[in-house]
């Protein structure tokens, strides 16, 4: 929808007299061009124009830049501000809960940041050297965790972990690197998922996968979608992982009449 030109009774009513987009830019620290960006994306249209098309911003306009500078300041995308400004309206009391929400996920990401960075000095305090493919490995893999768990999820998981002694953690290690080859081998060898070599396996499968999840559903989901995205790179840093192919193949034997 074009702007409107700025009607001679609007120029009387006016507080305050529009600003060209220079002064604008001149009085807001902003450029010409971030402006003119603003306004071809949809972020901030000016409400007038002259009579030769020159872009006038009047009090709501200004109010409107406030608002997107505020929302820009927290992270948010210019996409997302439009949708937010666009969508019911935010009032400055909105504007400001949003940020505060902002500002307590920076602080739990401040956090997660820190308990990475410490689980990391453990491990080098474990090891006599580490080079920089174990680093980037760690970094892999707790990467990949904190993409396909939620934070509460993530919390459970570390509380789970810091309730098992680090001998536990090595027999579970032990008993997937058992496990896993062991499916491996039967899939190639077409053994049938409800024999009863493949349903003890399954028993033993199931049994770990709750152990590390608690029996939540949700959290077995994101290992699985882990393991099916990440796992060759998981399979460098924690030995034997599982593969698509036998999550498919064990979720026949878990379907097996008993």
């Amino acid at each position: 929808m074009a702007q409107n030109t700025i009607p001679t009774s609007q120029k009387k009513s006016m507080t305050e007299p529009p600003l060209k987009v220079g002064e604008l830019a001149s009085r807001t620290g902003l450029s010409v061009r971030a402006l003119h960006h603003y306004d071809e994306i949809g972020v901030l249209k000016p409400s007038l124009r002259t009579q030769s098309g020159h872009r006038l911003y009047n009090q709501s306009d200004v109010e409107r830049l406030q608002q997107v500078q505020s929302l820009r300041l927290m992270g948010i995308p210019l996409e997302e501000v439009r949708q937010l400004l666009d969508g019911a309206g935010m009032s400055p009391p909105e504007v400001i809960a949003l940020h505060i929400a902002k500002l307590h996920e920076h602080i739990a990401l401040q956090n997660r940041l820190a308990e990475r960075l410490q689980g990391l000095a453990m491990h080098l305090d474990t090891v006599e050297t580490a080079s920089i493919d174990d680093l980037c490995q760690i970094i892999q893999v707790t990467t990949a965790m904190e993409k396909y768990f939620t934070a509460e999820q993530l919390e459970v998981l570390r509380d789970r972990r810091s309730s098992i002694t680090e001998e536990h953690m090595h027999e579970v290690r032990d008993s997937w690197n058992e496990i896993i080859p062991k499916v491996r081998n039967a899939m190639a060898a077409n053994v049938d998922p409800a024999s009863p070599e493949i349903q003890a396996i399954a028993k033993r499968w199931k049994a770990l996968v709750e152990e590390f999840t608690g029996g939540d559903r949700k959290i077995a989901q994101a290992v699985m979608t882990m393991y099916q995205n990440e796992g060759p790179r998981l399979q460098e840093q924690l030995g034997e992982v599982p593969t698509p192919e036998m999550f498919v193949y064990m979720g026949k034997a878990f379907a097996a009449p008993k």
